[in-house]
């Protein structure tokens, strides 16, 4: 923000005092959560601890649920009154806009019926195949090729690079819905730095299988239990720069999908074995927090089962004496054998054809 011109006189050094934060300076975003946190907390909600963009409000029975994200805000609930005198109150307090039953939010499309609500982001497809000139393009049936060998050093360097950046943080927003992009999209972010044309091409490959796919998304079934539990495995040493593993999880509200994650490791496991025992940690964080949202939104909690295709890393996980394995493994990755002695966890193999975080 600057002096009006005018306003200064020459040699003079004047600032604006403001009054309350301005939209688009750096601030504004934080003032007015807090704002909007402070309004909702006197109205009788509470913040979660899980997810601090969430507020609960419970009397007897009844449930109300609000979600926001900025100045977007989605509310749920059990008692249709509570919700009608919450909008009257949020109307009241500020200047807001009734889009009535959700059906979109941040480019989400969301679709009801009696199997369950469908989540997906077919018109953000449609929009990034529009944007790349491939709405006529010949579909691949996978995003990526079997074999490919994709690395930083092959190829002659993009002479833009900013739009390799665009398409592949557009392929990232995909992944809130698309578990089946989620690896290729993590393997493209690895070469944002100094993308080449062959890491071009492989993006345009997903945007091929996006064409053959759009209508994909996540169903959160009605029908579906309400016991948590998950699927892990890694790619020991898929690297081939830093032979660094690939560990992938996935989790499920029953037969619902709830969140999925590729990410590669920090460190070089010296064995599968640990690294499969690095990426059960990271599930059973995951896990925790899950347990700790769904008990904050009344949900039974029940242990939570992990699966896993590896013997060794499910007998060091139950087995504290495994000393030559473990010795060099960091402490804060054992924390999976406190949540299987305090009952919160268990684990359980799972044949490598049936894992699903493959």
């Amino acid at each position: 923000m600057q002096v009006p011109p005018g306003f200064r006189r020459k040699g003079e050094n004047r600032v604006c005092h403001l009054h309350k934060s301005l939209y688009g300076l750096k601030q504004a975003s934080r003032s007015w959560f807090t704002t909007f946190s402070t309004s909702l907390i006197n109205a009788g909600f509470v913040q979660s601890k899980a997810d601090y963009s969430m507020f609960t409000y419970k009397r007897e029975n009844f449930l109300t649920i609000l979600l926001v994200y900025v100045d977007d805000i989605v509310i749920t609930g059990n008692d249709p009154t509570i919700i009608t005198i919450l909008k009257q109150y949020l109307a009241h307090q500020f200047q807001i806009k009734d889009l009535g039953l959700l059906k979109y939010f941040l480019g989400i499309e969301v679709e009801r019926s009696p199997t369950g609500i469908f989540l997906n982001l077919r018109k953000y497809s449609l929009e990034i195949l529009s944007d790349t000139g491939m709405l006529a393009c010949k579909p691949a049936s996978t995003p990526i090729e079997v074999s490919h060998q994709l690395n930083p050093n092959t190829g002659e360097l993009l002479a833009d690079p900013s739009t390799y950046g665009r398409l592949v943080g557009r392929q990232l927003y995909l992944t809130v819905t698309r578990s089946d992009i989620t690896y290729v999209v993590t393997l493209f972010s690895q070469f944002m730095s100094a993308p080449r044309d062959m890491h071009w091409q492989a993006a345009l490959r997903v945007v091929r299988y996006l064409k053959n796919s759009t209508d994909l998304g996540i169903l959160l079934s009605t029908h579906s239990s309400l016991k948590l539990h998950a699927y892990c495995d890694v790619d020991w040493a898929s690297c081939p720069t830093t032979r660094c593993t690939t560990t992938r999880y996935c989790t499920f509200l029953g037969t619902s999908s709830l969140s999925w994650r590729t990410k590669k490791q920090t460190t070089v496991s010296r064995s599968s074995s640990e690294a499969q025992y690095r990426v059960m940690a990271n599930a059973a964080s995951e896990i925790t927090w899950l347990q700790l949202l769904l008990s904050e939104l009344d949900i039974p909690i029940h242990p939570a089962q992990l699966h896993c295709d590896n013997q060794a890393s499910l007998h060091i996980a139950n087995n504290p004496v495994f000393h030559e394995r473990t010795k060099h493994v960091e402490i804060d990755y054992h924390f999976v054998r406190e949540k299987i002695n305090d009952g919160t966890l268990h684990t359980t193999f799972v044949p490598s054809n049936q894992q699903l975080g493959n």
